[in-house]
């Protein structure tokens, strides 16, 4: 009967199919750290839980998009494609996380995703992803907003002086919901998912985390999957975090609660 393979092995497995190299051994200035990094992360992290491969590797993404660490997220956007994730699965992986962490970060994170591509030979522009128009990116936002989280924003500030207890809603569910959630490349499910642990990763937006933990769930996410893709990011944004996000939304992922 055949043994279980023990992290070190995991780790060696794990970093080959996603680099296409060996784990470090005593290479480099830091080689002791490294160890410890890559046999935790890809030998534990990697192997616990449901997500397979091509979801870990988006949530990894999306986490280093949001803490802005270029070089890893170059690294992770090769790793990607190693593992069959298609370019535009990729792109809209990190287009998503604008509406959250801002437009000068996201365009970091799609210039360091595109050097790797680049170098992989794929031509750029990737294709439109797009499907709303300038006409209709409120009414098919409004309706995709609705479906898992009702009015709640616009009640939530309607008390906002003048004009902007409109246009708060309004920019949110065009942009958020219209312009970005709509796109061709991910699912539902899959968006939602990503934007649980990007918010996570963020930090100090536990109102927001537990808001979208239901909407995950309610877009198909089990509370497994959830919890997977929120320790599968704790590596990369901190075990604070991680601990953060779970408590914000314990009634929904804790048994027995």
């Amino acid at each position: 009967m055949e043994t279980e393979k023990n992290r070190t092995e995991k780790c060696r497995e794990k970093v080959k199919k996603l680099f296409l190299s060996e784990p470090v051994r005593n290479e480099g200035r830091d080689p002791e750290f490294m160890r410890i990094l890559q046999r935790f992360i890809f030998g534990e992290v990697s192997y616990t839980g449901s997500l397979d491969d091509r979801m870990r590797e988006l949530v990894t993404l999306t986490v280093l998009a949001v803490v802005q660490a270029l070089p890893q997220l170059k690294a992770h956007t090769a790793a990607c494609l190693n593992i069959g994730a298609s370019p535009l699965e990729v792109r809209e992986t990190v287009y998503q996380c604008a509406p959250f962490i801002g437009f000068p970060k996201t365009l970091n994170a799609i210039a360091a995703m595109n050097e790797a591509f680049e170098e992989r030979g794929i031509s750029l522009p990737l294709e439109d992803a797009a499907t709303v128009t300038e006409e209709d990116r409120f009414k098919k936002g409004l309706a995709a907003q609705t479906e898992l989280y009702g009015d709640e924003i616009k009640q939530r500030y309607a008390g906002l002086p003048a004009e902007f207890s409109d246009a708060v809603p309004r920019f949110l569910t065009e942009l958020c919901f219209g312009d970005f959630a709509s796109r061709k490349g991910l699912v539902t499910k899959e968006r939602e998912l990503l934007t649980v642990v990007m918010l996570a990763a963020m930090g100090g937006t536990e109102v927001q985390v537990r808001s979208h933990v239901a909407g995950a769930m309610k877009a198909g996410n089990s509370r497994e999957e959830v919890v997977c893709a929120l320790v599968h990011a704790m590596p990369y944004m901190g075990i604070p975090r991680l601990f953060n996000a779970l408590n914000s939304a314990r009634e929904m992922l804790f048994e027995g609660m």
